[in-house]
């Protein structure tokens, strides 16, 4: 199974950057479609982004659209996430994971969760 450590977070103001790293371990994911996905306080997770194995095609949430950019490195086993012009409803807990299958309503994911890295956007 694999293991899947998130990092990059922090706390930046409205209009920043963040790149967030998913770093795997215990098996390869280059095999795998690999998304992000976040939790704002009182909400349900939600999917944000995604980045299919072979094609390197991307998904996106509507709300992140232009903002966030979804990129993999095979050979580091690494999942990256640049957010750009970033708001205070970006604001959530960022994990990423192994996606199970997409459709037009976004991604669905497959296994454990990490421990997630924290994204705060101040106003």
């Amino acid at each position: 199974q694999v293991q899947l450590v998130e990092s990059g977070g922090g706390l930046v103001q409205t209009g920043g950057s963040l790149r967030l790293s998913c770093a795997a371990s215990g098996r390869t994911i280059s095999r795998s479609t690999m998304g992000w996905f976040r939790q704002a306080p009182g909400k349900e997770r939600e999917f944000v982004a995604a980045i299919m194995w072979a094609s390197k095609r991307t998904y996106f949430a509507d709300s992140v659209k232009g903002r966030f950019t979804i990129s993999r490195d095979n050979a580091k086993n690494t999942v990256y996430l640049q957010i750009d012009n970033l708001k205070p409803e970006d604001t959530a807990v960022y994990y990423c994971n192994v996606v199970s299958s997409c459709s037009s309503d976004g991604c669905a994911s497959l296994g454990s969760w990490g421990q997630g890295t924290q994204v705060t956007v101040s106003s």
